[in-house]
């Protein structure tokens, strides 16, 4: 599967109707950036049950706030519209495949409980 551009119109829509969604945030500038994407690319060639989506920093300076990108390449992998991985810095080839699978095996469940009580426990201290 080819990868997505992602801008503030389709950002949204991608990533919450994936259930898991990568998401490269880099420039064109960047030499790591310019580095990693044939992983990337090579990555979404072999995980076709993921969304790869790249976000151009530099074009889209209101998403990288949003996120707090303060170094590019970083990488957030979405899962069942909760963000499960954040990693700035460009991975290998076999990194990125590690950290998928390990995405791929999560219990969503589990994952939603903790959320919840991380929220539940930010409130009871307001």
């Amino acid at each position: 599967m080819a990868t997505v551009v992602l801008d503030r119109n389709n950002f949204e829509q991608v990533v919450l109707e994936s259930d898991i969604a990568i998401v490269d945030f880099w420039a064109p500038w960047c030499g790591p950036c310019k580095t990693f994407a044939p992983v990337f690319e090579g990555a979404s060639q072999a995980h076709t049950d993921v969304v790869f989506g790249k976000v151009d920093t530099d074009e889209e300076q209101e998403l990288a706030r949003a996120f707090e990108v303060r170094s590019i390449p970083t990488l957030m992998i979405f899962r069942e519209k909760i963000l499960v991985f954040a990693q700035a810095g460009a991975l290998t080839a076999p990194v990125l495949d590690d950290v998928l699978r390990k995405v791929k095996a999560l219990d969503m469940d589990d994952v939603r409980s903790k959320v919840q009580a991380a929220l539940d426990g930010a409130a009871e201290q307001d």
